[in-house]
């Protein structure tokens, strides 16, 4: 796995709180982080999100609500996030996860500027709110 490094911090406590839909890992280091899942969910380090390659990276929207059903460590490396869109496809390593730690509130607003320049809405879509015209 690319960029797993042995001088990342690594964690030492992982807890989901799923009323609020915040996962917080607490690093070797000292450092916490508190991560939305909706968060996790859009910057999924999947092909399915970031696509195979630079620009091919597909906007997330409608997460809002989401939350993690499930999380499965992948050895001594990563944890696999199941989330209950169904979206399981992803691995976090702990540098991968340190890193959005460290980056988290410039993350967050570039994700805020991708969907508004979108006209996307962070809001999970219904039959309702979906409209089609017919000319």
């Amino acid at each position: 796995m690319a960029g797993l490094s042995k001088n990342t911090p690594y964690p030492i406590e992982i807890k989901l709180h799923q009323k609020s839909r915040v996962l917080d890992i607490t690093f070797s280091d000292g450092k916490t982080f508190q991560f939305p899942c909706e968060f996790l969910r859009v910057y999924s380090p999947s092909a399915e999100v970031r696509g195979h390659g630079p620009g091919q990276e597909v906007l997330q929207a409608g997460k809002k609500t989401v939350n993690i059903s499930k999380i499965e460590p992948v050895g001594h490396y990563a944890i696999q996030l199941n989330f209950t869109d169904g979206h399981n496809t992803g691995i976090y390593s702990w540098d991968l996860l340190y890193d959005y730690g460290l980056n988290q509130d410039k993350m967050w607003l570039r994700y805020l500027q991708r969907m508004d320049d979108a006209g996307a809405s962070r809001e999970q879509e219904t039959a309702s709110h979906i409209t089609h015209s017919c000319k």
